[in-house]
């Protein structure tokens, strides 16, 4: 008898130019993200060292470009980071009943985590998600490395509402979410780190921790 299908994502079929994902695709859009930084960075940096080769008074010249070159990939992690910033707040009321209903779906461990995080926190065949409003982070296997993800969710929803809707759909199909979901950053998880709000960085840690 042959095995059932996975469920799949119905917001999928909305995107359907797009490749699935899995954890070799993801492999290779992160070394293609790699890629793309060096791409950025690389010319800055020789253009520092034959500034400074031919006239060592070109210093400032050179300092210059070196920081273009630190400072493009830390605008992708800024973008990255972005995604799990908090969004606006709904009624006190509407907020509190979102939350209990969010806690819930959350092992006491999880749950005391975004309590103090505003971040879930979810094991998948993919890696370790953390999950926020509009967004979600994947630490890879080996906690070095953390993919950003963007999830268009509706804003008028409370915030434990929003979470828990990411959250579901992550559980239902981890693949087809990374699927529909917009990668904004993948990269280094210690570049990332200092881009997000201090109260996450914890959470972050957490997932290496697990990954």
């Amino acid at each position: 008898m042959p095995a059932a299908a996975a469920p799949a994502l119905r917001e999928t079929a909305a995107v359907p130019w797009r490749p699935r994902v899995d954890a070799a695709r993801l492999r290779r859009r992160g070394r293609g993200w790699t890629l793309s930084t060096l791409a950025h960075t690389i010319p800055f940096l020789a253009t520092a060292v034959l500034l400074i080769a031919l006239e060592p008074l070109s210093f400032p010249v050179a300092a210059i470009a070196v920081v273009h070159a630190w400072g493009i990939p830390a605008l992708y992690a800024n973008r990255g980071a972005n995604v799990v910033r908090p969004r606006p707040r709904a009624a006190p009321a509407s907020e509190r009943a979102a939350l209990g209903l969010l806690g819930d779906l959350l092992g006491h461990e999880a749950r005391e985590l975004h309590a103090r995080t505003g971040l879930a926190m979810e094991r998948g065949r993919l890696g370790v998600w953390l999950v926020g409003e509009a967004g979600a982070l994947l630490v890879a296997p080996g906690g070095r490395r953390v993919d950003c993800w963007c999830v268009r969710v509706d804003g008028e929803l409370p915030s434990g509402d929003r979470t828990a809707h990411l959250l579901l759909a992550l559980r239902e199909d981890e693949e087809g979410f990374a699927t529909v979901a917009n990668l904004a950053f993948s990269g280094a998880l210690w570049r990332l780190r200092p881009r997000l709000a201090r109260a996450m960085r914890p959470a972050l840690d957490a997932a290496r921790a697990r990954a």
